[in-house]
């Protein structure tokens, strides 16, 4: 599984906006949390919104898309846009990208995948070396996906890694885990298992929808304990 950009689109033109959502849907770096034809309604709703990039528009009634982009505090941003003008400005404001109308597949599918790399280049990146099944590892912690409890042993750990792989760490502590990885990025949710806070899809107040499907292409959906939810919506705002 690669790394997925949660994702705001925004353009004021229904028919723009159907067509850049149908295509984004087509390509698997990007989970489409939420689309928007009004910037101020996008502008309202951000406080409560999870998200990583914004594919938006420029030329808008109201707040164009080079202003509002100053809203998005550490967040990525690619334009798209009928008129070449605006591209200087673009860049000026650190955008990902500036695609010119009308977007086509291939062009869109090169501005994500620089987003990507700009994604994961902020993103730390911790390397712990643990004892496994297939003997000593170093494991990066941008890679882990959720940690739970073996089934077979519980002083095992078993970790989902973001390539759909299963890892198995031998004799070892929640604690000891979390005392080695990047806070900000993993939390504990159970007394059983740990995520990595860009794996969540979805959450409401005791159930977690991951960013990780199934061979029948299901969602995999884990509980929220009461004792670790405080944590956990902290960590969800930030």
């Amino acid at each position: 599984m690669n790394t997925k950009l949660r994702c705001l689109l925004l353009d004021d033109e229904i028919p723009g906006l159907t067509y850049l959502k149908m295509m984004c849907e087509q390509i698997p770096e990007l989970d489409i949390v939420k689309s928007f034809t009004d910037p101020e309604k996008l502008l309202d709703e951000m406080p409560a919104l999870d998200f990583d990039l914004v594919i938006s528009d420029i030329e808008m009634p109201g707040i164009d898309g080079l202003t509002l982009a100053q809203s998005f505090k550490n967040k990525l941003v690619i334009f798209t846009t009928a008129y070449k003008e605006y591209a200087a400005d673009a860049f000026d404001i650190d955008a990902v990208d500036y695609i010119t109308k009308p977007v086509k597949m291939e062009r869109l599918q090169k501005a994500v995948h620089k987003a990507v790399e700009k994604f994961n280049q902020q993103t730390p990146v911790k390397s712990i070396t643990l004892n496994t099944d297939k003997g000593k590892m170093i494991l990066y912690s941008n890679t882990i996906v959720l940690i739970r409890t073996s089934a077979t042993e519980s002083r095992d750990k078993e970790v989902l890694l973001n390539d759909d792989s299963v890892l198995i760490l031998k004799n070892i502590k929640f604690e000891t885990l979390l005392n080695e990885l990047p806070t900000v990025d993993f939390c504990r949710i159970s007394k059983k298992e740990i995520i990595a806070m860009k794996a969540v899809k979805f959450f409401s107040h005791n159930e977690i929808t991951m960013n990780l499907q199934d061979k029948n292409g299901r969602f995999l959906n884990v509980i929220l304990s009461e004792i670790y939810r405080p944590d956990f919506l902290s960590k969800a705002k930030t």
